[in-house]
């Protein structure tokens, strides 16, 4: 089992959503976070006086799938969160060691 973890911009939720649900994906987080990195921030005017925005609205989007379902989930965000400029996002994967349904008491892939 797998975590992807992903930071996209707020704007392509409702299209990597989709594409999520596609490639059979029945469960997601979805977190509003600020941050940056290669983009750095920009510069914003407001009343006449400029200032600096350093960290920008994202969304990070955490997904627990099995590990058959990693890379469709990869080719899913690539694709559907890809604008072609700068800060689009980035995709991180990491193993998950355990897996428990609280309710059911279901553990790893069952749990998914």
């Amino acid at each position: 089992m797998k975590m992807v973890m992903a930071i996209i911009k707020p704007f392509k939720l409702d299209d990597v959503r989709e594409a999520l649900a596609e490639a059979g994906v029945q469960g997601i987080t979805v977190t509003e976070v600020k941050g940056f990195g290669r983009q750095k921030g920009h510069t914003e005017l407001y009343r006449g006086a400029e200032y600096v925005v350093d960290f920008l609205p994202k969304l990070k989007l955490e997904i627990a799938v099995p590990d058959n379902l990693v890379e469709r989930v990869i080719e899913a965000i690539t694709k559907s969160a890809n604008s072609g400029k700068i800060g689009d996002g980035k995709i991180f994967v990491y193993a998950l060691d355990q897996v428990i349904r609280i309710r059911t008491g279901e553990t790893d892939a069952d749990a998914l």
